[in-house]
């Protein structure tokens, strides 16, 4: 019998919290709430799936040219959720439009730089 699906803790940081909180604002002021309360609800399902196989995710091209595998990402399309996998803890680090140039906003949130 096998045993019970292993559950990972998921925690969004600060900037993460900011980014769903401009989505959602961005989204009501230039289409409707209800829409922007759709879309929130969305990203937060795919955050909420995270506990279970966040190894699934795929590794974002621009850390990977950089030779960074340590984050990986998911989607609820055209947003990209960046997270890490840390021990029983997933960590959402940025939840952005991929249809920007993310390769500025990930080294700055991620690396520091």
């Amino acid at each position: 019998m096998a045993g019970a699906p292993v559950k990972f803790e998921v925690l969004l940081t600060e900037g993460t919290e900011q980014d769903l909180e401009s989505i959602h604002d961005y989204i009501a002021e230039f289409d409707c709430v209800a829409n922007a309360n759709h879309v929130l609800d969305e990203l937060m399902d795919v955050v909420e799936r995270l506990s279970k196989l966040p190894e699934r995710g795929s590794y974002p091209k621009e850390l990977v040219s950089l030779g960074i595998k340590e984050y990986r990402q998911t989607f609820f399309k055209p947003y990209r959720v960046i997270y890490r996998v840390t021990g029983s803890q997933v960590i959402v680090y940025l939840i952005a439009d991929g249809r920007r140039d993310l390769q500025s906003v990930l080294t700055r949130r991620l690396l520091g730089a």
